[in-house]
């Protein structure tokens, strides 16, 4: 296997990045790689696998995503030639080539350091520091996170990582809150982006039990959810005028379950309209023949149409060059 491999990633720099192969793993030409770029993880395509040492230090790839080209040869001779002619940055143009299904979804996520673990145990003891320079309310803010995150328990070697949107949540606190923690060491920020499947699916709400009180908005929902056979969108309870936090709260106590479905695609009822018969005018009717005579000739070239703003001119000259254009 050789040592190292050319990934273009999904930036906006005309260039692809050399990556060291690791002995245990095994990418080929056309697939997927998970790679570390700056302060983040990204997929990118391999488009070459060769022995030729960087002049620079090299970083290694972290998994192989595809055991097979998920673009063959010639789809990465297709994505070249795109890239060439529109100008675009390869990366960029083969990631529009991946389906949905090769999506990535970016996610950070922070874990607790020794000198968190330190700062909450003085504050715990002595409270905030009187020369802070964050508000009583920062100060606190920054305590809950603490707090919240060493409370969770890890099994035994395990580290645990709390995703940002969950932390958030649970301490209530903004992404400057955290950013300054991290510059203080208190807490570790690191991207755990992975590849995710970008299936388009929906929320279902599901009645588990009606039992116990209910208040007038809880009542709504549950008679809601019965009315319909003990199923529904969540999307349609969200637009019954109640607060959304009473789903949340009938979720809490067991007596609604939420459940993620594949989405169903509706096929449009709608008729194609009948062709129109135009009568073109002599300048019209000139233009038309020649783009008639340049897609006989079957070459490539461009022709400028002139006419008023509007008129369709530059759709139909756009349409003809992308058809008319030269394959590789």
């Amino acid at each position: 296997m050789p040592e190292f491999c050319d990934v273009a990633l999904p930036v906006p720099l005309d260039m692809v990045f050399t990556y060291r192969v690791p002995a245990e793993a095994t990418p080929v030409v056309g697939g997927r790689v998970l790679v570390p770029f700056r302060q983040r993880r990204m997929t990118g395509i391999v488009v070459e696998l060769h022995d030729r040492k960087p002049s620079v230090k090299t970083k290694t790839i972290l998994s192989v995503l595809d055991v097979s080209p998920v673009l063959d040869d010639q789809l990465l001779r297709l994505g070249r030639w795109i890239a060439d002619y529109y100008l675009a940055p390869l990366g960029e143009v083969f990631r529009t080539m991946l389906p949905l299904n090769a999506e990535f979804k970016r996610s950070i996520a922070y874990r607790i350091t020794k000198e968190g673990q330190l700062t909450l145990h003085l504050a715990g003891m002595s409270g905030s520091s009187a020369r802070s320079q964050r508000t009583p309310e920062e100060q606190a803010a920054e305590v809950r996170v603490l707090d919240y995150l060493a409370a969770q328990e890890p099994e035994p070697g395990e580290i645990i990582q709390v995703r940002e949107e969950s932390l958030r949540s649970a301490a209530r606190v903004s992404k400057l809150i955290l950013s300054g923690m991290v510059r203080k060491k208190w807490l570790v920020r690191e991207d755990v982006s992975a590849v995710r499947d970008a299936a388009r699916t929906i929320k279902i709400a599901l009645l588990k039990s009606a039992d116990g009180k209910l208040n007038d908005n809880q009542r709504r929902l549950v008679e809601t959810l019965a009315a319909s056979g003990g199923r529904i969108p969540v999307e349609t309870l969200q637009a019954l005028e109640v607060p959304r936090t009473t789903l949340s709260t009938l979720v809490k106590r067991g007596l609604v379950e939420i459940i993620e479905e594949p989405a169903g695609f509706a096929v449009s009822r709608s008729k194609p309209r009948p062709s129109f018969e135009f009568d073109f005018n002599s300048a019209q009717q000139g233009a038309l023949n020649r783009l008639r005579e340049a897609v006989a000739a079957r070459k490539f070239s461009g022709i400028l149409l002139h006419g008023v703003t509007g008129s369709g001119h530059a759709c139909c000259t756009r349409r003809w060059t992308l058809r008319h254009s030269p394959r590789p």
